[in-house]
């Protein structure tokens, strides 16, 4: 199971975000492959991941998964991604990887 960490605060947005990659590190045996960091200043957000790659080991894997209006961590699994898939791109949604 992959590494997640993360903060919510405006006030100490600054703070947190300096503390953030040691929090990633500390989780390193739960995704030893790889890191990856988000950060929003305006809405006082960071996440960070840390990747156990068993599936999808190319780049396109990496996360945070950022689009130019949406950013996620996720870790698991959808069975059904080829159905769902399918629907979204009938609404005109484009998919990287």
């Amino acid at each position: 199971m992959c590494g997640i960490v993360g903060f919510i605060s405006k006030r100490k947005f600054n703070s947190f975000k300096r503390m953030l990659p040691q929090a990633s590190l500390s989780l390193y045996h739960r995704g030893p492959d790889d890191e990856g960091f988000f950060y929003d200043e305006e809405m006082g957000i960071g996440l960070a991941h840390r990747r156990l790659s068993i599936i999808d080991l190319s780049a396109a894997g990496r996360q945070p998964m950022t689009s130019d209006d949406v950013s996620i961590i996720y870790n698991g699994e959808i069975y059904n991604f080829k159905k769902i898939r399918k629907t979204l791109e009938g609404y005109g949604h484009k998919f990287k990887s």
